[in-house]
């Protein structure tokens, strides 16, 4: 498949503990804040942790594999040239935070199977897509913040030009090899710019739509005019011409990465909820 390569997914697993939230907030709070010393050494100690315990949190997952869910999430961020290191920051944390805010954590437990699986890629060019966290139920609070963790905690991948294109045919690609299964597969991808690498855009939507997959968009506006970022007719146009489609799909402006979180906590209930019960 075009476009379709990528990296290994590069992540660590946390423990069921009781005071999981406090860490994934700690966590939060310090990378936003741009961690002070005393703070970094918490977070190697969390680190820690985290790789011992990695095995048992493994083979929780895999007890559920094959298993029916409500819906196979593809979480795909753009990382490309325009996304500077303090905007990257913002993105990450606006992620994080979205997954374990609790009513995004609500629709997604409040399905028939009472959890979707979900994953999250980062991309950029037409070679360079990131698979940060692998396929992964959230059915919990403590499910999502484990899963935000993970986002947290990755390596960023080296920036490249825009190819949603080639992030579309990666996300396909997930979804093909998905341990779990639903009838409601869903693409979420959020970006700043129009496509300027890789194949048309709009080939690799319609081939998703033929494969039953709903693509939907989150706009990321910002006061930059050139035309990769404010292509003619707006941004949020463009991606409602050329990116998004399949049943309920539909696109959602973020203004600058400061609305970020509540933009992408917004998105995801709507995209959980709208295709009802499966």
């Amino acid at each position: 498949m075009p476009g379709a390569r990528g990296r290994q997914c590069h992540f660590k697993l946390t423990s069921r503990r009781k005071d999981g939230g406090r860490v994934v907030r700690k966590a939060i709070t310090s990378i936003a804040g741009r961690a002070e010393p005393a703070d970094q050494a918490v977070m190697k100690g969390i680190r820690i942790i985290a790789i011992t315990v990695s095995v048992l949190a493994s083979i929780g997952s895999v007890a559920f594999a094959d298993e029916d869910t409500d819906a196979l999430l593809v979480l795909a961020a753009d990382v490309s040239y325009s996304v500077n290191a303090a905007k990257f920051n913002l993105q990450r944390v606006g992620y994080a935070k979205a997954i374990t805010n609790r009513r995004v954590v609500h629709s997604m437990t409040s399905g028939v199977s009472g959890r979707i699986a979900a994953c999250f890629f980062e991309w950029s060019g037409e070679s360079w897509q990131d698979l940060v966290v692998d396929w992964t139920l959230i059915d919990s609070v403590d499910a999502a913040e484990r899963f935000a963790y993970r986002i947290l905690h990755a390596p960023r991948p080296f920036p490249e030009r825009t190819s949603i294109s080639a992030a579309i045919n990666f996300a396909l690609l997930q979804l093909s090899r998905s341990p779990f299964r639903s009838s409601r597969r869903i693409i979420d991808i959020s970006g700043d710019g129009d496509n300027n690498a890789g194949p048309d855009v709009s080939l690799a939507r319609d081939e998703a739509v033929l494969q039953g997959v709903t693509i939907n968009g989150l706009v990321i506006l910002s006061e930059d005019v050139r035309e990769h970022t404010s292509p003619s007719g707006g941004l949020d146009q463009y991606y409602r011409r050329n990116v998004i489609g399949g049943v309920g799909s539909f696109v959602i402006v973020s203004h600058g990465l400061k609305s970020f979180e509540d933009s992408l906590s917004k998105k995801i209930i709507i995209e959980i909820a709208r295709h009802g019960s499966p």
